[in-house]
């Protein structure tokens, strides 16, 4: 038999809407909902299949599945998963795609903010002072975008649409909505020619601090660095030291290498640096956008047809070792 557990710990009350959909579209599917992981505990005896943020799954939840073998992350990032014992015949899918909308207008509203000196504003709102000064536009602005995927399209999207020039960084040679795509070896000439340089890379050992002291070094001090990605794919330490010596003209950042941001960081107090606590990919929607991945994935599980999962996460091979 077939068991799958939903575990919604962040948004229980989405757990409703998961019942809805798989009762109605998958109903021969064993489903159990958990806002907690205590009550995943209670019911991982016999469980199969665990549907769940990739950051609540937990080691002692993982080995009291002893019959799993798939896991539907609810987030496109599945980093926390790969420190976990999984055996090599667990499938792993991941809700990449969904999150082109709400990361695109969090890049959007960094840059308008960075631009305009937006916190300025609020500021001057709560002192009652009346200050004016020219407004930064992002039309006919450069952006760099490092790293092209299914959000990377989107907000190039929204980008042409403000009459910006999109240059993408990546080893693919076209992608719609780019003025141009240029390789990782041009990063550094990106970065120079970039207003806004938006990094959506994923976390690999070969992106670890891919924005470091050298690409820093070749933005402009009049441009600005936005960090939608993960922390650790830009050198913190390297970023506030450029911030701190006005190298670059400021930062938005959702990512950090540490979360939460701890309170010493200078990254709270560089008043030419915006700080959003890692909100890119959340939206009011959130459980609606994933419903008819969830729904097609958790059929083919039942079917037997893991070929028709989509999404599938194909892990490295140490990674995928028992």
């Amino acid at each position: 038999m077939k068991k799958l557990i939903v575990l919604e710990r962040e948004h229980p009350e989405d757990l409703a809407l998961y019942r809805e959909a798989l009762q109605r579209e998958v109903p021969g599917l064993t489903v159990v909902y958990a806002a907690t992981t205590a009550q995943a505990l209670a019911a991982a005896e016999g469980a199969t299949a665990l549907c769940s943020m990739a950051q609540s799954v937990t080691a002692e939840l993982v080995a009291a599945m002893p019959e799993l073998d798939w896991i539907q992350a609810l987030t496109t990032g599945i980093d926390p998963l790969l420190t976990l014992n999984l055996g090599p015949g667990v499938a792993i899918t991941s809700a990449r795609g969904i999150h082109g909308p709400q990361m695109s207008e969090l890049g959007l509203l960094l840059m308008l903010s960075l631009a305009r000196n937006f916190p300025r504003m609020v500021h001057n709102q709560q002192q009652a002072l009346w200050e004016r000064w020219p407004q930064r536009l992002l039309h006919g602005k450069t952006v760099g975008i490092v790293g092209i995927g299914t959000i990377s399209e989107v907000l190039a999207g929204y980008c042409k649409a403000l009459g910006l020039r999109v240059v993408g960084v990546s080893e693919r040679t076209t992608v719609p909505g780019f003025d141009a795509i240029e390789p990782r070896s041009r990063l550094g000439s990106v970065a120079a020619a970039a207003d806004f340089l938006i990094v959506l890379a994923p976390l690999t050992p070969e992106n670890e601090h891919l924005i470091n002291a050298e690409v820093l070094r070749q933005m402009r001090p009049e441009s600005f660095l936005i960090n939608l990605a993960r922390g650790r794919v830009v050198d913190e330490a390297a970023l506030i030291g450029a911030l701190q010596r006005g190298e670059i003209a400021g930062a938005g950042l959702d990512v950090f290498e540490t979360e939460p941001l701890p309170p010493e960081s200078p990254l709270w107090h560089l008043p030419n640096v915006i700080v959003t606590p890692h909100v890119g990919g959340l939206s009011d929607i959130y459980a609606r956008q994933l419903l008819p991945l969830v729904v097609h994935n958790a059929g083919a599980y039942l079917a037997g047809d893991i070929k028709a999962l989509l999404n599938r996460v194909h892990l490295p091979e140490k990674n995928a070792q028992p």
